[in-house]
């Protein structure tokens, strides 16, 4: 048998060592001496480049506009913080300062909470840089806000007539109680100015229609209509007898909202007292935007993204009623172009208070303007709905209106305002400014000690 001999060269290679070491990547010599990993070779996938852009996008728009619009509310409420610090009339404190009025109510579709935010938000922070006094009138339904404005012109009224005696017959309210023990003890009420801030197109309308009833119509309240007095069968006289004690004893409802004392149809023919002042109170509406919806996302997007300017825009207004600057109501052409499609009819637009914030009456849910909603169980409540007419205004109580406006010298002098950056940082900035200022300090502001027997002091 012949042996074969193998070729040397044809022999297969050993395998490599299985404990050989691992390839190590190559490592930045500068990243390596400060012990920092190795940077990836490759960047993220495109759908994780996707993610992080639109979600820094977004971070980053939401605040910016939210920096900006602290700036705006600081500037203006730098504008009107000299205020605060003017002394009063009487040296010994005794003297009311300036108090305003704030009329807010829940918008359409939507509860009282809203409004109350709104105003914490954007009104509020200038009104407390200010250092005025003001109270506040909130309505929870519709017509709340009506009621009050006219029970107050009433009462007003009534004060003129009477002299400023009380009537010893009527149960005096919260109010005049409060009144009388500060003219008892000497405390003044303030002579000057006051004025009228309204939130929102809803409020504004129940305003004006208050203001009219109140000067325009009379002190009596109307007759109230006769109650329809239906049968009652027998099984409806079993079932009321059959109540429970415990649902006689539930808490009691709200009081009825009082009647209109008025209708618009009786503004021409209505004669405006004697007494009645040549210039009413200022007043300033303040814009309110309220869009509800899921195909309004987009456009209630774009508004939280520019919540900066609604901030500028507020902060204008309440400045310039903090200010007490203001002028007349210009009255407006009557012609096609001015005149408003939602006041459109007998009474077209003629006065500026017609068109003041009429734009978010677009924004507004749609069972505002439908007559009977069934859906609303305060419906049947409200004895007047206000915001679904258009504004109507007699040319008398018109021309004794006066709006809140800037003065262009304090525009100018609010615009040369500069906001510290600190003012409007938020809590990380703030935090590591405050830690880098007690480092810089504890590493180079150590303070020398002296000797001072076997203590030692600064």
């Amino acid at each position: 048998m012949r042996a074969t001999m193998a070729d040397p060269t044809s022999a297969p290679s050993p395998p490599p060592p299985t404990n050989a070491p691992p390839k190590v990547a190559h490592r930045n010599n500068a990243l390596r001496m400060l012990g920092l990993p190795a940077l990836p070779r490759k960047l993220p996938s495109r759908n994780w480049m996707i993610f992080w852009t639109v979600s820094s996008v977004i971070a980053g728009a939401i605040i910016y506009d939210k920096r900006e619009k602290k700036r705006a509310i600081a500037k203006w409420s730098h504008a009107v913080e000299h205020l605060a610090k003017e002394p009063l009339a009487d040296p010994l404190g005794l003297a009311q300062p300036r108090k305003l009025t704030i009329y807010l109510s829940s918008p359409p579709g939507d509860g009282l909470r809203v409004a109350q935010d709104h105003y914490t938000e954007y009104v509020k922070p200038i009104l407390a840089a200010s250092g005025l006094d003001w109270e506040f009138v909130q309505g929870r339904r519709e017509g709340d806000v009506r009621a009050y404005v006219a029970e107050r012109v009433r009462r007003f009224r009534r004060d003129l007539e009477s002299h400023g005696e009380p009537d010893p017959e009527k149960q005096p309210t919260k109010e005049e109680l409060i009144e009388a023990f500060r003219k008892a003890r000497g405390i003044e009420d303030y002579q000057g100015v006051r004025g009228d801030v309204v939130i929102g197109r809803h409020t504004w309308k129940e305003y004006l229609r208050g203001l009219h009833e109140g000067w325009l119509g009379p002190l009596a309240p109307p007759p109230e209509p006769e109650p329809l007095l239906a049968a009652a069968t027998p099984e409806q006289d079993k079932s009321v007898e059959e109540k429970p004690a415990e649902e006689e004893e539930k808490k009691p409802k709200r009081p009825p909202q009082p009647r209109p004392h008025n209708t618009v149809a009786d503004y021409d023919t209505s004669t405006l007292p004697s007494y009645t002042p040549n210039e009413f109170a200022p007043s300033a509406p303040i814009r309110e935007p309220h869009l509800l919806g899921f195909l309004n996302t987009p456009t209630r997007m774009y508004r939280f993204f520019n919540r900066r300017k609604l901030a500028d825009d507020i902060g204008r207004e309440v400045a310039a009623v903090c200010l007490c600057t203001y002028r007349e109501y210009r009255q407006l052409a009557a012609d096609s172009e001015s005149a408003s499609p939602m006041s459109s009819g007998d009474h077209p637009s003629q006065y500026e208070q017609q068109k003041e914030l009429e734009w978010e009456e677009k924004d507004w849910v749609k069972s505002v303007w439908k007559e009977d909603n069934p859906k609303d169980a305060q419906a049947a409540e409200i004895p007047e709905r206000v915001r679904a007419k258009p504004v109507v205004m007699d040319p008398r109580i018109a021309e004794r209106m006066r709006r809140f406006q800037l003065l262009p010298e304090d525009a100018e002098r609010a615009s040369r305002i500069v906001v510290a950056e600190e003012e409007i940082e938020g809590w990380i900035k703030g935090h590591l400014r405050q830690l880098y200022r007690w480092g810089t300090k504890k590493a180079f502001e150590k303070k020398k000690l002296t000797p001072l027997e076997d203590k030692y002091v600064e």
